[in-house]
């Protein structure tokens, strides 16, 4: 073992005592450092920053690579991660705010570069769900980084960029489309230059300029609109920073578009917003890109000039871009104004599909932020991360139900909460066969909320004007009851026949086997959102208001398996005994609590609400066993043998805590928007105090299908909608039905809906009454589409969306 002097210790007076300056002390005597559990002390994670790998000879086993940031209280030290631990931020198990032990590291000298180096954290043990180290430390920013003796000048181990230093930057940790780092520019520049305006060319000009020698002239130009960022990174691409926004601008003769390229879009993209005036100098013009979207700029009722578009680059020539002040604006310039195409509610039903619109609401339901991987895209694999958000403006008893996508704004983004104005630009109408019209956004959608109008240009228009004279109206208590905040949501609902064509169309669900839906589960990443069908019948049913049991049993992760084991869980037709061994030896979870005791302290009163919240599950859980052998249930006369002779039984599905939306409070509001965003990359005091909220379980079904060749079973659950509240109500068909347990699977709903505000409970009697007439489902060849999603860990959650009968299927 080495000296303490392998360590740079860059804080005086900081305590001797450190996991981690022992465990770097260790390192350079071995090749990996294996640590036994009485040696690996806990650790908090603090921060997981994403960014593309770099190539590697033979397989390569993900197109991106983590640094994760730990801390033992006394030291922060950069790690990277094992490419084969990836695995565990995929499914937001190892994430920021919990404490885990490290098992086995080694350190990586960089044998291209001098002075670089890093530990490679290679296996890791789960800890505690919630860190019991965090709330001790005020600022983990403010302790001291971990840098081994030699390495202090380091600007990689000092600054906001990976341990890989063939990459530049981090990428946003869920998605791609999202300004990620210190190196995002934000806020005014320095005071205006000089400009002279007397030579600035009209962009009615450069359309004859193109393809002959010409030296630019400068361009006066203004931002009517304003794309997401476009990140095209890929291996072997020899680029820093690739990035890639557009934006259309705008003079007196015109409008055209302008592309940003490269290092200009983090010095730039948060400086060149919508309104914003541009002095440009050393542009180059090029033919116009054909195969990318562009925002419907009608009503600007200006000539389009769509040959050729403006680029900006760093160099070849490096752009001269002034972002000139709005004080420093002349109207001599004659620059136009922005203009915009602002709907209502009222008349969103004339509008035709596919048509862009611009709206303002009042929010009234914000869903939790889902992802869905991008489709035929080819390595790096790519998320888009949406909600989905219910807005009122008055003019309507419906709301607008808006499909938001990241539009590289996610301070905004993350902020979206009932009770807030919500503005959202160049959204496109989408009709619904059979529902109500929705909107979605589009690559050019800006998105605005309450602390972000100031200054905007739409601030003027007079339906905005009017939007804000109809909410002097009403009455914050009144309103608050008809809010709602994360669970599940998904819309449009399912047609009324399901249909299958030979070739695959956008919006169609595709039929899958239920061997292929075992893989699906198995891949699924956080968040991830899949809507899939299978064909089988349906076996049992058990109606209870209980989530899915989580136990707390830590779990080891190394370099050497990085495959997440399948959990089993209690089936609504399982054998009880059977069932509850299964209960208490195969469920897991990757984070097991780890009880210190703390007297007089803050931390003691969290230890202590912690215990009783987890006192309290299993109090209900102690009910749910006693009682679910009560609760009504059904099994097919066919199902015990058949049980017996599956191959395989997936038991993953149900309904868990994250399934169901919550009434919105301003006091819960932080806790309810962390609650419903995703996992942050960083770690901030102000997550520590929030407990996650708790709603008790709705009564919900339990339902096992059985495939079609009988082979392998699935469970899942079904949650009927029952208020008229609730915001999965809006835009369904309410034909009355006769309430069987088939009429409702293929509904989705429990007629009539209750018009009252309450709990949403099925009575007894009728919950017993539904399920007596599961009868009716023996030996029924069905079509079940299923909703599924990642909800962290080991959570996964199967809906069943709507149920068909063969007879409502057709072939095209």
């Amino acid at each position: 073992m080495e000296s303490s002097s392998c360590c740079s210790s860059m804080a005086a007076g900081l305590p001797q005592e450190s996991f981690l300056q022992r465990t770097l002390e260790r390192l350079p005597s071995t090749q990996s450092l294996k640590l036994t559990a009485e040696e690996a002390a806990p650790v908090a994670v603090v921060a997981v920053q994403r960014y593309l790998s770099e190539p590697t000879e033979g397989q390569q086993l993900d197109s991106y690579s983590y640094d994760v940031t730990i801390t033992d209280g006394v030291w922060r030290a950069k790690c990277f991660l094992h490419p084969s631990l990836n695995h565990l931020v995929h499914r937001n198990t190892l994430r920021t705010g919990t404490d885990v032990s490290v098992r086995q590291c080694s350190f990586v000298y960089n044998e291209r570069r001098l002075g670089h180096g890093y530990i490679c954290v290679e296996k890791v043990e789960g800890s505690a769900e919630t860190s019991t180290l965090l709330p001790r430390i005020n600022n983990p920013s403010s302790l001291p980084m971990l840098v081994k003796h030699g390495m202090e000048r380091s600007a990689v181990l000092q600054s906001d960029v990976p341990l890989q230093v063939s990459r530049k930057h981090y990428l946003s940790l869920w998605n791609n489309d999202d300004p990620e780092g210190d190196m995002w520019i934000s806020g005014s520049a320095s005071p205006d230059p000089v400009l002279d305006v007397s030579k600035v060319t009209l962009l009615s000009s450069l359309e004859s300029s193109f393809r002959v020698s010409w030296k630019p002239l400068p361009l006066l130009v203004k931002i009517i609109h304003k794309s997401r960022l476009r990140y095209y990174g890929k291996f072997g691409l020899k680029i820093d920073y690739p990035y890639q926004t557009y934006f259309e601008v705008a003079d007196q003769s015109g409008t055209m578009s302008l592309v940003l390229w490269n290092e200009l879009c983090p010095e730039y993209y948060l400086r060149m917003n919508v309104g914003a005036v541009l002095y440009l100098q050393n542009y180059t013009l090029k033919q116009s890109y054909s195969n990318r979207s562009r925002p419907q700029m009608d009503h600007h009722r200006m000539k389009h000039f769509t040959s050729i578009e403006i680029c900006l680059n760093p160099r070849n020539p490096a752009a001269d871009i002034t972002v000139v002040s709005p004080k420093s604006v002349l109207p001599q310039w004659g620059l136009p104004e922005v203009s915009y195409q602002f709907t209502t509610r009222s008349e969103l039903e004339k509008i035709s599909n596919g048509s862009a619109c611009d709206v303002i609401g009042l929010v009234t339901f914000v869903g939790r932020v889902e992802r869905v991987r991008s489709k035929g895209s080819k390595a790096p694999e790519k998320y888009w991360t949406y909600r989905w958000v219910h807005s009122v403006d008055g003019t309507s008893d419906r709301p607008f139900i808006l499909e938001l996508f990241s539009s590289s704004q996610p301070e905004i983004f993350n902020q979206i909460c009932p009770m807030t104005y919500l503005v959202c630009t160049q959204m496109r109408v989408c009709q619904a066969e059979g529902s109500l019209p929705y909107l979605t956004s589009s690559c050019e959608t800006e998105i605005f909320i309450t602390g972000y109008h100031k200054g905007q240009p739409y601030v003027s228009d007079p339906r905005v004007k009017s939007f804000i004279q109809w909410t002097k109206t009403l009455k914050d208590n009144v309103v608050l009851q008809k809010t709602a905040v994360g669970g599940h949501y998904c819309y449009p609902p399912p047609p009324r026949r399901f249909s299958q064509s030979a070739t695959y169309t956008s919006g169609q669900v595709p039929l899958v086997a239920v061997s292929d839906l075992k893989r699906e589960l198995e891949s699924l990443q956080y968040r991830e959102h899949k809507k899939l069908a299978i064909q089988g019948e349906i076996t049992a049913i058990r109606y209870t208001n209980y989530p899915k049991k989580v136990s707390n049993e830590p779990k080891n992760y190394s370099s050497d398996t990085h495959k997440d084991p399948a959990d089993c869980l209690m089936s609504p037709s399982s054998d009880r005994s059977k069932a509850n061994t299964r209960k208490r030896t195969n469920q897991f979870s990757f984070f097991a609590p780890r009880r210190l005791k703390y007297k007089n302290t803050k931390e003691g009163e969290e230890q202590e609400e912690e215990e009783s919240a987890s006192a309290y599950e299993e109090v209900q859980h102690e009910q749910q066993e006693c009682q679910d052998s009560a609760a009504p249930s059904w099994e097919s006369s066919s199902w015990s043998k058949q049980r017996e002779e599956i191959s395989e039984h997936l038991h993953h599905g149900g309904l868990h805590q994250d399934s169901v939306s919550r009434r919105f409070t301003f006091d819960e509001k932080s806790t309810l928007l962390r609650w419903s965003n995703l996992q942050p990359t960083r770690w901030t005091p102000q997550a520590a105090a929030d407990a996650p909220p708790h709603t008790p379980c709705p009564g919900h079904y339990q339902l096992t299908i059985l495939g079609i060749n009988k082979q392998i079973a699935v469970d899942a659950a079904f949650l009927p909608v029952v208020r008229s509240d609730d915001p999965r109500a809006v835009g369904l068909s309410r034909d009355p039905h006769d309430n069987s347990m088939l009429s409702c699977l293929s509904s989705g709903f429990l007629c009539p809906l209750d018009s009252t505000a309450g709990d949403g409970e099925l009575t007894p009697w009728e919950s017993e009454e539904i399920v007596a007439t599961a009868r009716g489902l023996e030996n029924t060849h069905v079509v079940c589409v299923l909703e599924l999603c990642q909800l962290g860990g080991d959570k996964v959650e199967i809906l069943i969306d709507k149920v068909y009968k063969v007879m409502d299927v057709t072939l095209d």
